[in-house]
């Protein structure tokens, strides 16, 4: 019972720390990436799918994403969805590809998108806090049904605790990592 209750709590724990990771790769740092683009929902016939499911998008230069349709009709689309976003990029379109070329961040939106990951990494510490209540919720009914004694109780809160403290500690290197990338000129 113990170790099923701590298997589970890590288990949760890494997925709240994964989605953060995958959130950070979303920031843009100033050199163009083809991720940059997950969040952009492009309606496609009647559904919204993220504009890597309807085109093809590479990045040739550092400063440079080209976003080549498979459907040359998405290319209006494609490019209202990217206006849309809060990416702040402005799309040219030639008929065939669209092109989007990263500015240099200023000082102001580098504060801007700091602010941003400082704002995910406490959304992914609360996750990861919640994980602990929901375990610790658990062994205290656990204990209130006789399953378990006061002293493993507190042995598996302290266990909850130790994981709770090293997904925030890994939460907390992954925004040091990445607001050191922001700030970077």
């Amino acid at each position: 019972m113990i170790e099923d209750i701590v298997k589970s709590a890590e288990e949760r724990m890494e997925k709240a720390v994964s989605v953060y990771r995958r959130e950070l790769v979303t920031v843009r740092a100033g050199r163009a990436t083809p991720s940059m683009l997950d969040k952009v929902m492009v309606e496609y016939y009647g559904t919204h799918l993220p504009v890597n499911q309807v085109a093809t998008v590479t990045a040739p230069e550092p400063r440079l994403l080209v976003i080549q349709p498979w459907d040359k009709s998405m290319l209006g689309e494609i490019e209202k969805a990217i206006q849309k976003s809060d990416l702040g990029l402005h799309p040219s379109n030639d008929g065939s590809v669209i092109r989007l070329v990263i500015p240099q961040l200023t000082e102001e939106r580098r504060n801007e998108l700091v602010k941003m990951v400082r704002k995910m990494a406490e959304e992914a510490r609360v996750a990861v806090r919640n994980v602990r209540r929901d375990a610790n919720d658990e062994a205290k009914k656990a204990e209130k049904s006789g399953e378990l004694s006061e002293d493993e109780v507190r042995r598996l809160m302290d266990r909850v605790q130790a994981l709770t403290d090293r997904f925030i500690q890994e939460i907390d290197k992954l925004t040091a990592a990445k607001e050191q990338e922001l700030r970077e000129v």
